[in-house]
């Protein structure tokens, strides 16, 4: 019988990547995670002995706890924190059940950014409208919840980078960019080894849409008009960002669950 305080990696599993997703909290050794230096998708580290940092960070919070082995530190920290009145289970098994899980993803933790004041930073062009906003909406659901992002003049992306240590994206001549036809959402895909069916569904309506290839796929279209109606409906990019993140999670369950299903009317026919 499971504990009434653990998680199963398949319940996790399904709320990773939606709105729903817990807090996950890393709490594995050192020393271990630099023998296996990978992450549960938009989880974060932190060190188990520091349980008064976590009960001020969590409040109010659902959380999961994930050790290596799902024994000691993550049973005895979730114990801990459920004291508190907080809501914490523990993953079954730990980062080795999850590593071992049939179609888990795992978070190349070197292709993260150092974190600004608790969380990373991005910067980009001001006037998003497809690659500008998928590739946050993949930041906060899958590498770090609390990202923050800056939209700027073009001219000054690299100048706002520079400046306020945040890392520049969709712009010549950085790292997160295009590559041939891929957009930078691939690139972000494919270096933080988020590798999912769902993912590359997606990923091809956004390649798509931000590059005019509707052949790609029936939703490219509608993505296009959706967003070119979101960035006119906004003056404000990070309340543009705000309203979209919505249509992303959508998109998403959509590419994980939804994809084959269609739609007509009328529903039955004689």
């Amino acid at each position: 019988m499971p504990a009434p305080n653990e998680i199963s990696v398949s319940q996790l599993d399904r709320l990773i990547g939606t709105p729903e997703a817990p807090e996950i909290i890393d709490v594995c050794l050192e020393d271990d995670f630099a023998a296996d230096p990978f992450l549960i998708p938009g989880s974060r580290r932190h060190p188990h002995t520091d349980a008064g940092g976590l009960i001020t960070q969590l409040s109010g919070k659902r959380a999961v706890i994930v050790c290596q082995k799902g024994l000691k530190l993550s049973q005895g920290l979730t114990s801990l924190l459920r004291s508190e009145g907080i809501d914490t289970e523990y993953l079954q098994g730990g980062m080795f059940g999850w590593r071992d899980a049939r179609g888990t993803m795992r978070l190349n933790a070197a292709a993260r950014p150092e974190t600004v004041n608790g969380a990373t930073l991005w910067v980009t062009r001001h006037r998003p409208k497809i690659d500008r906003i998928a590739c946050p909406w993949l930041i906060r659901r899958f590498v770090d919840p609390a990202a923050r992002f800056l939209f700027v003049s073009p001219s000054e992306v690299l100048n706002v980078g520079e400046r306020f240590g945040a890392t520049p994206f969709d712009i010549e001549g950085v790292f997160w960019l295009h590559d041939a036809d891929r957009c930078s959402f691939d690139k972000m895909l494919t270096k933080f080894h988020l590798t999912s069916d769902a993912l590359k569904r997606l990923a091809m309506v956004v390649r798509g849409a931000d590059t005019n290839r509707h052949d790609l796929h029936p939703a490219c279209a509608g993505l296009l008009a959706l967003s070119v109606g979101l960035s006119r409906q906004y003056r404000d990019d990070h309340d543009q960002l705000a309203a979209v993140m919505g249509l992303y999670d959508a998109l998403y369950r959509w590419a994980r669950d939804g994809y084959d299903e269609g739609h007509d009317w009328p529903t039955a026919r004689g």
